[in-house]
This record gives C-alpha cells, sequence and structure tokens, in this order.
C-alpha cells in the first residue's frame, strides 16, 4: 500500500530542484551524483555519473565544481539530503539548516503525501487480512516479508473470533523490531542492532471477525 520515500527514492526530484534553483545549493553543494567522492586529484579525469534526468550511469569529465559535496549522498538507510537529514518528507522543520551553513534544507522536503485508495468492496476479506501501519522504527529493521511472516504465526496462534489477536500481533511486532538485549545493545535474532527508532504499530483488521467464507 506504500513505498518508502528516501533521498534515494527521490533523488530525480531533488536533483531536479538543485538544478532548477543552484542558488539552494551555495557553493557548497553540486545537484549532481558520482559513482564515488570525488577528489582534487581528479579533475579531468572521466567518471561514472547521473543528473535529474538519468536513471542509469554515463562518463563525465570531472570539473572544479564536481568537487562540491553532493546533494543526494550514502545508500540504503545512510542516505542523506545535504549530508544531513534522511527523509525528504514531512512537517515543520523551517528552520533546519545544513550543519555550519547557513543553507536551508526545507526547500528539498515535500509536505504533500503519497495517498492510495483501496476499496475493500472489491474483494472479500477474511479475520487474517489486515493492514500494518508502522513507523520508522518497524520498518527500518523488518522486511516485507518477516511482517508477513509474524502476521501468519502470531494470528494462526487465535481463535478468528479473538479480537485481542490484532493487539498481540502489534506487540509482537514492536518485540522484535526492538529486539533483545544483548552484552552489545539491543540485538534482532540475525544478530543486527534492533531499532533505536519510535516503534509504533497499528494493526488494522479488513475483515470482520469470524467472516471466513
Amino acid at each position: 500500500m506504500s513505498r518508502e520515500f528516501t533521498p534515494e527514492t527521490e533523488r530525480q526530484r531533488l536533483q531536479l530542484l538543485g538544478f532548477l534553483k543552484p542558488e539552494l545549493l551555495g557553493s557548497e553543494f553540486t545537484h549532481l551524483e558520482f559513482s564515488r567522492r570525488v577528489l582534487p586529484k581528479e579533475l579531468g579525469q572521466r567518471m561514472l555519473y547521473r543528473d535529474q534526468n538519468m536513471t542509469g550511469w554515463a562518463y563525465k569529465k570531472i570539473e572544479l565544481e564536481d568537487l562540491r559535496f553532493p546533494l543526494v549522498c550514502g545508500e540504503g538507510k545512510k542516505a542523506r539530503v545535504m549530508a544531513t537529514i534522511g527523509v525528504t518528507r514531512g512537517l515543520g522543520d523551517h528552520n533546519l539548516k545544513v550543519c555550519s551553513s547557513t543553507l536551508p534544507i526545507k526547500p528539498f522536503l515535500s509536505c504533500f503525501p503519497e495517498v492510495r485508495v483501496y476499496d475493500l468492496t472489491q474483494y472479500e476479506h477474511c479475520p487474517d487480512d489486515v493492514l500494518v501501519l508502522g513507523t520508522d522504527g518497524l520498518w527500518d529493521v523488518t522486511t516485507d516479508y518477516e511482517v508477513a511472516a509474524t502476521v501468519d504465526r502470531v494470528l494462526s496462534a487465535y481463535e478468528p473470533n479473538d479480537h485481542s489477536r490484532y493487539t498481540a500481533l502489534a506487540q509482537a511486532l514492536v518485540l522484535g523490531a526492538r529486539g533483545t538485549p544483548r552484552d552489545r545493545g539491543w540485538r534482532l535474532p540475525n544478530n543486527k542492532l534492533g531499532s533505536g527508532d519510535d516503534i509504533s504499530v497499528f494493526v488494522i483488521p479488513l475483515g470482520g471477525p469470524g467472516s471466513y467464507s
């Protein structure tokens, strides 16, 4: 029902804004993305890059302006806008600026959410059909497949008419994302760090109790 909005997934939108309004980048950033950090000694050499119009990569001769820090940097959960923030949509933060700079970050953040409509009347639903609504604390450390497996495991342990099954599922998802305390902090079963972010989960049943067809 949704997709992530990250500096990576919205790279082209961010780069287009930086291209159209270079004053937002000052003399510190470039809207171009390179395959790796450009070094001063590489001036005049060729390196893979991409701009706001490209999904693939091409070669470019490195110029002085290319030594600036990229508008979008990092990969996955470590991707950042202007080396500062890891989200691209949100409310507030009007005074947020790049560290040790006067450049504002707000112009690159969109307040428009993605809206999708799911018509419940078009499908038949049973008590095991649920919508899981969670914060980054859940999704940063848990995949869709892992959430689905937890849904199957927890709901199958309860009777379809037992409303507490949905509360138990939400609790299981929160506890699973938090991990368990070990010598080196809270850890997941794969030994990776548990979520250090807020973990809020809502489980919304799409079918009424006992509504198996």
